[in-house]
């Protein structure tokens, strides 16, 4: 592989430890607030990120790379962090999960242009909308309870 190779894997791991990280917040969203009348809106963003961190696995092995297994030292805090918002309640629990969505959108407008040219499409054309529409829920859902 490459060093520019390379440099595409890191990227794209970067952006696949986000989704894990995701994928793990709202899964112990969803145990917590089992009873939520935003429950159907917290199983679609959980499904949404799921399928990004397949898509991001597959891309990377396609290129050659070995998928990130785990969230990193981000996925110990938005665990952290969501479980203490998950004790104080529904509110403060998509508080913190809408915030997560800012931080994952934000981290793919900073990474696409690190990205070679199959690569930033797969993110341009599939995962960045994807990313905005579970931003655009959660932001909702969190105006909507507050």
């Amino acid at each position: 592989m490459t060093n520019e190779s390379q440099k595409v894997v890191d990227t794209l791991n970067s952006l696949l430890r986000g989704e894990i990280s995701a994928v793990e917040t709202y899964r112990q969203a969803l145990v917590k607030l089992d009873h939520t009348s935003a429950r159907a809106d917290l199983e679609d963003c959980h499904r949404s990120h799921e399928h990004r961190m397949a898509t991001l696995r597959d891309h990377i092995r396609r290129l050659g790379g070995a998928p990130a297994d785990d969230s990193g030292a981000w996925g110990t805090f938005a665990k952290l962090v969501e479980g203490s918002a998950v004790a104080l309640g529904e509110k403060a629990a998509i508080a913190a999960l809408e915030e997560g969505e800012d931080h994952g959108l934000k981290l793919y407008r900073e990474e696409i242009g690190k990205l070679d040219v199959s690569s930033r499409h797969l993110v341009e054309m599939a995962l960045l909308p994807a990313q905005e529409r579970t931003h655009r829920t959660m932001s909702s859902l969190k105006h909507t309870l507050h």
